[in-house]
């Protein structure tokens, strides 16, 4: 059987990464990461792009058997992402993230008027085992969310080694509070949409 990798960011796609049309089916050419709700779920150029995806050098190393600088895998992505579909057509014709449900669940964050949280412009999607955090919520230690799910989110430095954590989905919006790797998880928001 044939490896098939996202169109967009080069990612092995397996039946359970794959991205979503807007009717909810699933979609054979883009990961989850790069395309829900039959849309991009950001606006990059490949470079960006680029600089984005390089972030996860450790993963390709590990999965590859390699030891890529950053640097060096960027050379990697550069040379493969221009055979990508996404990356074949003219910078004026890329299509863009227009999510309705992005667009919505930022103005709903930033409606929230936490504290201390700057206003968010962009939500990004991110696996549930990536950001599902353990709270104490009356002396029980409690994950509230589904480490299989995808969650349009971000994650806000606020300095003091500390961080706003926000995971949203149509039912759903979360904010916490953290510290590095996500210690001492505070819940800060837990909103029925």
């Amino acid at each position: 059987m044939e490896q098939k990798f996202c169109q967009s960011c080069g990612m092995p796609l397996t039946p359970e990464i794959l991205g979503t049309n807007a009717d909810g089916t699933k979609n054979e050419e883009y990961c989850i990461y790069c395309y829900k709700d039959g849309c991009f779920t950001g606006d990059f150029t490949m470079e960006e792009m680029v600089e984005f995806c390089s972030q996860f050098v450790e993963e390709y190393n590990k999965n590859t058997g390699q030891c890529l600088s950053r640097e060096a895998y960027k050379e990697v992505l550069r040379q493969y992402y221009p055979n990508l579909k996404r990356w074949q057509l003219p910078a004026d014709q890329l299509p863009h993230a227009t999510s309705p449900i992005k667009k919505q669940l930022i103005d709903e964050v930033n409606a929230l008027g936490i504290k201390g949280l700057p206003k968010i412009e962009n939500l990004f999607v991110l696996q549930g085992s990536f950001v599902n955090m353990e709270y104490t919520v009356n002396g029980n230690k409690v994950k509230l969310l589904d480490d299989n799910a995808t969650y349009w989110g971000t994650q806000v430095e606020i300095g003091n080694d500390r961080c706003f954590g926000i995971a949203c989905d149509e039912h759903y919006i979360l904010v916490s509070e953290y510290g590095k790797d996500g210690a001492d998880a505070e819940l800060m928001v837990l909103k029925k949409r």
